[in-house]
């Protein structure tokens, strides 16, 4: 009866993920992004605390190239879904391969500044074993045009 048990879970776990809900505090507020919660699951360009901080991007030309650049390199991505593309903000969900664990990755563009603000988040769990960080250094690196992607 246990491995019965087991079996039906690990079935519903590969057919309905482990997607969570969205989070309500995406997206821009005040002209930031939402802050890393306590949790090492999380990295930010804005963040001031170390373990959550991740260095933004910076771009040339207009916001308009940075922003289908950057969509772009997303869309070739695997495992990705773009939820938003709004002006300066892009929203997007990438899930895992096994697990369909959900992270939330966010890209807030500073046309003055010439810098693209990220953040990474998962969904659900404590700890992601620093997946988060990996995928915006993979970004980053595919922006800059240190990697084909």
């Amino acid at each position: 009866m246990i491995k019965f048990s087991l079996c039906i879970f690990t079935v519903c776990v590969l057919l309905f993920g482990c997607s969570g809900k969205q989070p309500a505090n995406l997206g821009v507020h005040q002209g930031k992004l939402s802050p890393c919660p306590n949790s090492p699951n999380c990295v930010s360009s804005q963040s001031s605390d170390e373990s959550h901080h991740i260095e933004p991007l910076q771009y040339v030309g207009t916001l308009e190239e940075a922003r289908d650049k950057m969509l772009s390199l997303i869309r070739s991505m695997k495992r990705v879904r773009v939820v938003t593309v709004s002006g300066d903000y892009i929203h997007a969900e990438f899930s895992s391969a096994l697990f369909r664990f959900v992270d939330d990755v966010e890209f807030l563009f500073d046309e003055k500044t010439k810098t693209i603000h990220l953040r990474s988040a998962s969904r659900i769990g404590y700890s992601d074993l620093g997946m988060n960080r990996k995928r915006m250094e993979r970004i980053r690196s595919g922006f800059s045009g240190e990697v084909n992607q």
